[in-house]
């Protein structure tokens, strides 16, 4: 079994490796919210994650939309997205700072430890946007 990594787009691989080791995934996104890439599984190359990361996107705005009308509110947070077909699954969940993992496994992946995983890297991604210094708008440190 060959191991599956993430491809550097800058500071990725310690969101997404950890997911591509539960058995069974086979593919990992990081995107932005508004479906841009910031990382991706070395199974994909980068039109295909370009191209996922849109469609991927595309689909959480339709379910925000989708959450919001069913509630009878303006708006709906999304937690996280599944897909099930008979290809696999695959798992979406945004973060409340702008970016977004979707994971893709085959038919036979656990959901539960491929959600536990995802949700728990979408944390880190929260604690790390958090714990950054804020910045000044001429990009310098601000006293705090």
């Amino acid at each position: 079994m060959t191991t599956r990594t993430s491809r550097d787009s800058g500071d990725t691989a310690w969101v997404l490796d950890p997911i591509l080791e539960i058995p069974h995934v086979r593919a990992a996104v990081l995107l932005t919210l508004d479906g841009l890439v910031s990382g991706y599984s070395d199974r994909l190359s980068r039109p295909s994650a370009e191209r996922t990361a849109a469609i991927i996107s595309t689909v959480q705005g339709a379910c925000r939309s989708a959450a919001a009308t069913f509630a009878d509110r303006d708006t709906a947070e999304v937690r996280q997205v599944v897909i099930e077909s008979d290809h696999g699954y695959i798992l979406v969940a945004p973060t409340r700072h702008g970016t977004c993992v979707a994971a893709y496994g085959d038919p036979e992946v656990r959901l539960d430890l491929l959600a536990h995983r995802v949700h728990s890297q979408v944390a880190r991604l929260g604690e790390k946007a958090m714990s950054a210094a804020p910045r000044g708008t001429d990009g310098d440190v601000t006293a705090g």
